[in-house]
């Protein structure tokens, strides 16, 4: 979960003084692992748009392959947002032959990237400045943010709207998966959660009771600290996908902290990274 207790136990599982200074000097220098490119990588081209909202105008990252259609793909970032390591992703997952579109979660509040090198969630006074940016994201308004969008991305020539959409979702992004699928179950085929915050809560419009709306395939990566705090998620996720008939793939990824996905993250952790990564494919390998 993106708060001060994740913080708190993603320091602890770091360990050692050695680490500690590794990781001290790596976050003040701003490093960021270069993600390896797959095999017959398409040659991408990105550019940054704004999209048109009920409350506003969004700042986004779009990225899809130099020719041709393709299918398109919506992503949340985690709660330290839209920045270079998920520009990376983007572009990784644009060579994978998708059309790609990032956004900028906080644009009510704040353009992207709003981080300096340096900065990261476990520092007091980052998450004082980025907590409030939460509360305008409503279940209502990321619903209507995932409409406009899915609307962007349809209405780019890069994509081809006879085939599916997918969207995946980080830290508090995941869940955000679940309610743009829920909202648009005729155009999201396929969703991915990592390390996905609140996806099972006791409100009534908890994002697992809403998997009876989603088509498609998913897949739900869950950290080993964030099971460990809340052990009984992934069994209501799988009785919901399960009850719902909506195939999904939900596993804990053995000693992989809250945030292990992105490679700026301080508790990255590149080959359990990467084998989420290669399910990710696997899943919008139908869109």
């Amino acid at each position: 979960m993106c708060d001060e207790h994740t913080a708190a136990e993603n320091n602890r599982a770091m360990g050692g003084l050695t680490r500690r200074g590794f990781t001290a000097a790596a976050a003040a220098s701003g490093f960021m692992a270069i993600l390896p490119s797959p095999a017959n990588a398409a040659t991408v081209q990105g550019r940054d748009v704004t999209i048109k909202t009920a409350d506003g105008t969004a700042d986004a990252y779009f990225v899809a392959p130099a020719s041709g259609k393709h299918p398109a793909v919506l992503v949340w970032p985690d709660i330290m947002g839209l920045r270079p390591a998920f520009r990376q992703m983007a572009d990784r997952l644009a060579q994978s032959g998708y059309a790609v579109l990032t956004v900028n979660q906080f644009y009510r509040s704040t353009k992207a990237p709003f981080l300096k090198p340096g900065q990261s969630f476990d520092q007091p006074e980052v998450r004082a400045m980025i907590m409030p940016w939460r509360d305008p994201l409503t279940p209502a308004a990321i619903t209507a943010d995932a409409g406009s969008f899915a609307a962007f991305l349809d209405a780019q020539p890069e994509v081809d709207r006879k085939r599916g959409m997918g969207s995946t979702g980080y830290c508090m992004g995941g869940p955000f998966v679940f309610r743009t699928a829920a909202a648009l179950p005729g155009r999201v085929r396929a969703g991915g959660s990592f390390h996905g915050a609140g996806l099972v809560t006791d409100a009534a419009d908890s994002p697992h009771k809403l998997v009876p709306q989603l088509q498609g395939r998913y897949l739900v990566a869950i950290a080993e600290n964030d099971d460990a705090r809340a052990p009984d998620d992934k069994n209501a996720l799988r009785s919901a996908f399960g009850a719902a008939k909506v195939p999904a793939e939900i596993e804990v990824y053995a000693g992989a902290m809250h945030g292990w996905c992105p490679p700026d993250s301080r508790v990255y952790n590149a080959a359990q990274a990467d084998r989420a990564w290669d399910r990710l494919l696997k899943t919008f390998a139908g869109l």
